[in-house]
């Protein structure tokens, strides 16, 4: 037998009849019949001439004829015999997994085979076998079942209509949706009939994610970086020429050129690192992470690296962790650093002198929970929602007393080099790609971010990630909570 992930796989008894059909074993009696048949024209023969006489050929006869209505009688019985075994072998083995199941079901593809017997019938078409592959990309339980309840994409469903009724190969590209985007190429190829007539096809998934999020991420990483990258060359030439023009005698003139100069190139250094960062995280966003991380340690860390930053500003961190609940996350540790330092710089940024930034770390929740946020009164806005379902998550909530945000303007925030009017200049100018980079680690994670903000009410900010099963990890230690 195979595994559970294969036990659902069925095949039918035996094929079922057409309507009108014979039912049963069809054995041959013609060369019986064609025996007897002869050697009643041999005794006529003889009788005709005279070899033998008329009783002894009315005897031969009626010999020959019970004989082959015999021989016809146990031919038939036999046949039925055989088939009743059949039967029963059949029925024996219904329930059990094809010979193949194991081998496909090995396959990393997606594939379906698919069934179907009129056009016009959308009912008739049903996948009559999925692979695992299959299953985890459709969400589906069975191995059998209405095509149109798994797939509804339009081009799909036609792409597998010219496989079952034009008898030709198509291929299409399908997106399943989600978080997670993936692009799959489908490729219907058709099988011909089965033994009780309905039409069958293959259709085999290829993933193209991968490949098709590198050409993206070049092409935005190129985008990207000629576009912002335009303001500050443009502001380095300019005074370049003036302090080899009428400024280079000029010291203190130079001074400040230059010190203009040294910001402008440490915003272009700032930028084009936060853009490599940005395509490394997108071109492995699909594959999730799987090292156990304590997510309470990366907030201990952050925050004493932060520290001096906040007493220079003069804003205190206050850091709530769990006493009991372990926080120990599948994750990548670096990443969850950076989300949690961006986060925190974003409130630094934000915060009044004499302001304070909460950083509340809660485990334990389940989906509703964690993306519940504070609750505070203020506009909550889910800026993404991961697809899994039934998880237990960690969420870190970072909440500042700033001048918060409208709420026609929070759903943009992760969008690349927004910025809210009235935020994009002095001391709190950043590259714009913060949040976004936070969202897409957050997604990478299969978490989920949550924004809460009105004006003069400061902002929350909570990512939100499953946790580790206690069987894939050792509970660390918990850490208490500290104020800084």
């Amino acid at each position: 037998m195979l595994e559970s992930s294969q036990t659902e796989i069925r095949v039918p008894s035996l094929p079922p009849q057409p309507a009108g059909a014979p039912q049963g074993p069809q054995p041959a009696f013609w060369p019986i019949l064609l025996a007897g048949g002869a050697g009643l024209l041999v005794l006529a023969a003889l009788a005709a001439l005279g070899r033998l006489d008329l009783v002894s050929a009315a005897v031969g006869g009626a010999v020959i004829a019970l004989a082959a209505a015999l021989l016809v009688f146990v031919s038939d019985r036999s046949a039925e015999a055989r088939y009743a075994a059949v039967v029963r072998a059949a029925e024996e083995r219904a329930g059990e997994p094809p010979p193949y199941a194991a081998l496909i079901n090995a396959l990393p593809d997606p594939i379906l085979v698919i069934s179907a017997t009129e056009p016009d019938d959308l009912t008739s078409r049903r996948y009559i076998f999925a692979n695992s592959a299959a299953r985890q990309l459709l969400r589906v339980d069975r191995a059998q079942g209405l095509l149109v309840g798994i797939m509804r994409d339009p081009e799909l469903l036609e792409a597998v209509d010219e496989a079952l009724f034009g008898g030709k190969d198509a291929e299409t590209v399908y997106e399943p949706g989600g978080a997670q985007e993936r692009t799959l190429r489908a490729y219907a190829r058709p099988l011909g009939l089965a033994l009780d007539g309905r039409r069958l096809a293959l259709l085999v998934f290829r993933d193209e994610t991968e490949s098709r999020r590198v050409e993206r991420t070049r092409t935005d990483f190129l985008a990207n970086a000629s576009h912002e990258l335009r303001t500050p060359l443009a502001s380095l030439t300019g005074f370049i020429e003036t302090l080899r023009g009428h400024a280079k005698d000029d010291a203190a003139a130079r001074e400040r050129f230059l010190g203009i100069m040294q910001t402008q190139a440490g915003r272009m250094a700032r930028l084009i690192e936060d853009l490599m960062s940005l395509s490394r995280i997108e071109l492995n966003e699909h594959i999730a992470p799987d090292e156990p991380v304590d997510l309470a340690g990366c907030v201990s860390d952050v925050v004493d690296a932060l520290g001096p930053i906040a007493k220079e500003r003069e804003v205190s961190l206050q850091v709530v962790q769990p006493e009991r609940w372990p926080a120990v996350i599948p994750g990548d540790r670096d990443q969850i650093v950076q989300v949690v330092q961006n986060l925190l710089d974003n409130a630094l940024k934000y915060s009044p002198s004499g302001g304070t930034v909460r950083v509340l770390l809660e485990t334990g929740l389940n989906a509703e929970a964690a993306a519940a946020g504070l609750g505070r009164g203020a506009a909550r806005v889910p800026l993404l929602t991961p697809d899994l379902a039934g998880e237990t998550y960690a969420a870190l909530r970072v909440s500042d007393q700033g001048p918060g945000i409208a709420r026609e303007n929070l759903p943009r925030l992760t969008e690349r080099f927004y910025r809210v009017e009235g935020q994009k200049s002095g001391e709190r100018l950043g590259t714009g790609l913060g949040l976004a980079i936070v969202k897409h680690i957050v997604n990478r994670h299969r978490g989920g971010l949550v924004v809460e903000s009105a004006p003069g009410q400061g902002t929350t900010f909570s990512a939100y990630f499953p946790l580790l099963t206690a069987s894939a990890a050792e509970r660390p230690r918990p850490r208490v909570a500290k104020v800084s």
